[in-house]
């Protein structure tokens, strides 16, 4: 049984930034592909970024050059850095793992 716990989120002004992280058990994390996700009220929960098994990334266009995802298999866990954060980054991020696993997610709000 794999356990996803997200930290790190919160309040921040747009322009800001923070770091969230997901601390993972239960399964050999070097070995999964893991990803961020997010869903904002009335919306579909959607692809933030995405790192391989090998550090390949993958980000969605409305991210791309303001957040980073990493990973550090040694302490099976996967961060995503935000910066120049918007009004539109509010939303509860997910961290999931390539086994369908979810985590309960952390909430982002961006005051303008």
């Amino acid at each position: 049984q794999v356990q996803l716990v997200e930290s790190g989120g919160g309040l921040v002004q747009a322009g800001g930034s923070l770091r969230l992280s997901c601390a993972g058990s239960g399964s050999i994390f070097s070995f999964n592909a893991m990803g961020w996700y997010r869903q904002a009220p009335g919306k579909q929960r959607e692809l933030v970024a995405h790192i391989t098994r090998y550090g390949s990334r993958i980000y969605a266009d409305s991210v791309k050059g303001r957040f980073t995802i990493s990973r550090d298999n040694a302490k099976n866990t996967v961060y995503l850095q935000m910066n120049s954060l918007k009004p539109e980054d509010t939303a509860v991020y997910y961290c999931n793992h390539e086994g369908g696993y979810w985590g309960q997610g952390t909430q982002v709000s961006v005051s303008s």
